[in-house]
């Protein structure tokens, strides 16, 4: 059975994926994860925004909506200044960060824990785009793709600024959702 999966999966490997043999195409493969999480986050963030309680918390998700927009566009470019397509490739963990956050939205909680939940899943998903967007900085300023390295930076900062407001508002949200708790009738134990 082993031997079936192995050849199986080199055959994949063979058909669908190109050999990646240098940085440079470790970069490449890298934008285009970075490239497929935005572009699904680009749908999740007007669930998550519909989702919110906080009128605050709803308009932080339509703002980020509107700069990852903005980070798509960027990587765009440089994938024009690279002559390459950003598309092939699906990034599988911000698909499971988004699935997460779905299974938030659904959850039956009390209007400040689920904008606690929401931040949660947020902040998740900005913790995962800042580790990847400064690994590729990195790779662009070894490979000499100045233009790129500014543009990536750019979306960095965005990305750290997003996620210490995320930061701001779980400080007073989840101050809610503890006191939404205290507030809340003790469960009755009936036998």
């Amino acid at each position: 059975m082993i031997g079936i999966f192995r050849a199986g999966r080199s055959l994949n490997k063979e058909i669908h994926m190109p050999k990646i043999t240098n940085l440079h195409d470790v970069y490449v493969e890298q934008l285009k994860d970075l490239y497929s999480a935005e572009t699904q986050l680009i749908k999740a963030l007007p669930k998550m925004a519909k989702a919110a309680h906080s009128p605050d918390l709803a308009q932080g998700f339509e703002e980020h909506l509107e700069q990852t927009k903005e980070h798509a566009a960027r990587l765009e470019e440089i994938f024009r200044g690279l002559d390459e397509k950003p598309t092939g490739k699906t990034c599988k963990a911000m698909e499971g960060l988004i699935k997460e956050g779905a299974e938030t939205i659904q959850e039956n909680a009390s209007p400040a824990a689920k904008d606690a939940l929401l931040i949660a899943a947020a902040q998740r998903v900005e913790h995962y785009e800042i580790a990847g967007y400064g690994t590729v900085r990195t790779y662009a300023n070894l490979l000499g793709e100045e233009e790129a390295v500014k543009l990536l930076d750019q979306t960095l900062q965005e990305e750290v600024e997003t996620d210490e407001k995320l930061t701001e508002a779980a400080q007073s949200i989840n101050v809610e959702a503890e006191e939404e708790q205290e507030e809340a009738p003790a469960p009755s134990h009936r036998r």
